[in-house]
């Protein structure tokens, strides 16, 4: 038996729901998950070693693009935000306050393991993960300059504060892909696949699978959003 539009929409809404849920729990469980795992804390810090610094950058480059940034984005989805009641202005504030706090992670994060290797005599950059990671951090940056643009947008005198507001949403989504990629690439690493093993290891992959869906899903309803209200 065929479904009527109305129960179809009741679906749709309901597994979007679902989804958001669980996108939420997988932004705070995935770094918490890498903090149980990589255990850092005042008791290495004595320690410059691999054990003593590494032990930092999976977990703040964890909270910098699967928890930060994740809700920064996840704010402005109409059905799954934590802030729905509150205003546009309050939620682009905490936007910013969240980018921010993950770009300040990343920054760290690259920091850490670029001195940590440079004490155990390691080249840099030098896998796919170094790489793909060094190419984020630096695109997180730009993303975060570009949206100065928004704050004021008389900068941009030729642009509308439609077109800044779309562009500025999906290069932000191509930004979030990548620290999804980064991840993924870093849970292929040895630390990890030693530390992770069996079906652990496919459930911590599909971890940004599903928030890059659920946030790629959000991005993409905004766009057609706009252009069914310029028609």
């Amino acid at each position: 038996m065929a479904l009527t539009a109305e129960t179809e929409s009741r679906l749709y809404r309901s597994l979007r729901a679902a989804a958001g849920v669980a996108a939420h729990l997988v932004a705070l469980g995935f770094p918490t998950a890498v903090a149980v795992l990589a255990r850092p804390g005042p008791h290495l810090s004595a320690c410059p070693s691999l054990a003593g610094l590494f032990s930092w950058h999976p977990l703040l480059m964890a909270l910098a693009f699967s928890f930060l940034m994740t809700e920064a984005l996840l704010i402005f989805s109409p059905e799954i935000s934590l802030l729905r009641s509150f205003s546009r202005k309050v939620k682009v504030r905490v936007h910013w306050a969240l980018q921010l706090l993950a770009l300040l992670c990343a920054l760290l994060g690259l920091g850490i393991i670029t001195y940590n290797k440079h004490l155990n005599g390691k080249a840099h950059f030098v896998t796919w993960h170094g790489l793909t990671g060094l190419l984020t951090v630096l695109y997180a940056t730009g993303q975060c300059g570009g949206g100065v643009f928004l704050l004021y947008p008389k900068l941009m005198k030729n642009w509308t504060l439609a077109k800044l507001k779309l562009y500025h949403a999906t290069s932000g989504l191509v930004g979030y892909l990548l620290g999804c990629a980064s991840l993924m690439l870093g849970m292929c690493s040895l630390w990890f696949t030693t530390s992770v093993t069996s079906v652990s290891w496919y459930l911590a992959m599909l971890c940004p699978l599903l928030t890059s869906l659920v946030i790629m899903n959000q991005v993409s309803n905004a766009y057609l959003y706009r252009k069914r209200s310029q028609h």
